[in-house]
């Protein structure tokens, strides 16, 4: 694990926001799993992507999806939309790998983490009626990361920033800044059912034990 990251250079963070972080894809295979077309994708630094269509069209929701991969982890972050934390586009995301998923969306944030299509952690956090009922290592480590930064209007950031940390990788604003795949999807294009068969042990996936498709 890399150092704790700094919650300064998470401002992408902080904002309305979802982000994805799914294990052993290629950003082409993770803009298939959400339903957009990889042939789309443009490299585009976040200034341009930021001028690409997004929000509210007379064909539904839009959202912008920029993608890439650092290490072993591939990343999707989405602006102006909720796809990436709906059932479905997780359960399709996760198949054969595992993905970890932080949303915050009109005030609400959302942590989840799925594996093989199957939803292992999916809470709220600060919300205790969401708290899982087994016992659940990333409630209390969520709930102290947001209590570190409490009245700092941080938003999810330290969430994220305790995810990076996790993984051991940076995806910090600097890095995020510059050129990566980006393209826009409609809401109604997303995926509409889990597809693929669903891994039902518990616990975090031992390494080498996913096999990565």
């Amino acid at each position: 694990m890399k150092a704790g990251t700094d919650m300064r250079s998470l401002r992408w963070a902080v904002a309305w926001m979802c982000v994805t972080f799914t294990r052993g894809l290629s950003p082409e295979e993770v803009f298939t799993r959400y339903g957009a077309e990889p042939s789309q994708a443009r490299l585009l630094d976040w200034d341009a992507a930021s001028d690409l269509v997004s929000g509210d069209s007379d064909g539904g929701t839009v959202s912008l999806l920029r993608a890439g991969r650092i290490g072993e982890w591939a990343f999707c972050v989405e602006e102006e939309g909720g796809i990436s934390f709906g059932e479905e586009s997780l359960a399709e995301l996760s198949r054969g790998t595992e993905t970890y998923s932080v949303a915050t969306t009109d005030g609400i944030g959302v942590f989840q983490y799925w594996r093989d299509g199957e939803c292992i952690e999916n809470f709220e956090p600060g919300m205790e009626y969401t708290r899982p009922e087994q016992t659940s290592p990333w409630w209390d480590r969520v709930e102290a990361a947001l209590a570190a930064h409490e009245g700092e209007d941080a938003g999810m950031a330290p969430v994220v920033a305790l995810v990076l940390d996790h993984l051991g990788i940076t995806l910090d604003d600097a890095t995020l800044a510059g050129p990566w795949p980006s393209l826009t999807l409609a809401e109604d294009d997303a995926p509409s059912a889990p597809v693929g068969d669903t891994y039902r042990s518990e616990g975090p996936v031992p390494p080498g034990t996913v096999e990565i498709l």
